[in-house]
């Protein structure tokens, strides 16, 4: 019986090939290879506490793997590939690999050869979690209001703030943390710091989400950092960051078509066998539409996502506008296309535990963290006009 893993393996491929060069086919079929034998059969987290501590396993286990070597090497195909194999089986896992890249990501632009030297092979090879921490209660998407500060004292910044909805919070090794280094100037005020976990004023506070997954607030009171932390350049640290997210977006669409995809294999596996009214469900007009629609929107998403990634690995400067098209559209998709599977399965659908349940419950954060939906219009429609914002 063909797995869920290969399922979305083998409509990936037909979908996107054009994309993808003969290294990512094989990226691809070693992935699900993979999924399909460690990731598949783990029983997801039943709550925050399982999640943090499944999350640190997941970590070294996915290292040894090699999934986290396109945080080193950069290939965003290789990253869409192995998020969207990983996050049809376990949402959890996608989140570590998520983090590893969002994480290392920022080494990879702005680290120095130390800094790289310290943190960056210690993240790809899973021996050391990352966090990055840009996210304020009073300041989500509006990212230059933030009100972290860091004040220069002599040979050392301090910190002090607090950020909230962060993943891997008082589970990683290290943080990029951002903060306010020159008040009153907005985005151009803005720095990126290391801090690394232990680091005194720095501590958490867990944050319960619907999925299983390690979030929390971070307090910085008085923290207490080198001058060398500052990862790239005083006042540069909201270009630092949102060139990161860009790198990073087309990979939460990949997220998003793993979930729909697998999603969608189950639905298609519970009509061709649950009968009713003498029939099977699939051959019913209305199910075949459902199906068909289903189909037709995940590979929208996935040429949208493969797309970016590609333009990307090809050397393209700017990734704004294919990102946010991109991630906007396949996070959209992907909830539609869940629903609908919970529709289609009926009952069984809303139990806990189901396959298609816990997608439910994991893909609706995939429309709001990096970049909500309506952000990524805006961020769209500013192109279109010349930049002018309303």
């Amino acid at each position: 019986m063909t797995t869920p893993a290969a399922s979305i393996v083998t409509s990936l491929a037909a979908a996107v090939s054009a994309f993808l060069d003969e290294t990512h086919h094989g990226v691809a079929s070693r992935v699900a290879d993979y999924v399909a034998r460690e990731i598949a059969p783990a029983p997801e987290a039943a709550d925050d506490a399982a999640a943090r501590h499944e999350a640190r396993a997941w970590l070294a286990r996915l290292g040894a793997a090699g999934l986290f070597e396109s945080v080193g090497t950069g290939d965003l195909r290789t990253l869409c590939l192995v998020r969207e194999a990983v996050a049809g089986a376990s949402p959890l896992a996608d989140a570590v690999v998520a983090l590893q890249a969002l994480g290392g990501t920022a080494f990879v632009l702005a680290g120095t050869d130390e800094q790289r030297a310290r943190w960056l092979t210690l993240i790809a090879d899973g021996r050391a979690m990352a966090a990055f921490a840009m996210s304020e209660p009073q300041a989500g998407s509006d990212v230059a209001a933030m009100e972290t500060q860091a004040v220069r004292d002599g040979g050392e910044w301090v910190l002090t703030g607090e950020k909230h909805l962060i993943s891997n919070a008082g589970l990683a090794d290290v943080y990029v943390v951002f903060a306010v280094t020159t008040p009153g100037a907005g985005s151009r005020g803005i720095t990126a710091f290391v801090v690394p976990a232990g680091t005194p004023g720095l501590t958490f506070e867990p944050q319960i989400m619907a999925a299983p997954h390690p979030l929390g607030k971070i307090y910085l009171d008085d923290c207490r950092v080198p001058a060398e932390a500052v990862l790239g350049e005083v006042d540069r640290g909201f270009k630092l960051g949102m060139m990161t997210l860009d790198r990073i977006r087309p990979s939460v669409g990949a997220a998003a078509c793993g979930m729909a995809a697998r999603a969608l294999h189950e639905a298609v596996v519970h009509t061709r066998s649950r009968r009713q009214f003498g029939q099977p469900l699939s051959d019913f007009q209305l199910v075949r539409e459902k199906l068909g629609r289903m189909a037709t929107e995940l590979d929208a998403a996935r040429l949208l996502v493969y797309r970016a990634a590609w333009m990307r690995d090809r050397g393209a400067e700017r990734l704004t506008v294919p990102a946010a098209m991109a991630k906007s559209f396949a996070t959209e998709a992907a909830q539609r296309i869940v629903d609908d599977a919970v529709q289609l399965v009926g009952g069984r659908g809303v139990l806990a535990g189901h396959p298609v349940e816990r997608l439910y419950r994991a893909v609706r954060a995939l429309r709001i963290y990096e970049g909500a939906t309506d952000i990524q219009h805006l961020i769209i429609a500013a192109d279109l006009v010349g930049g002018a914002r309303a």
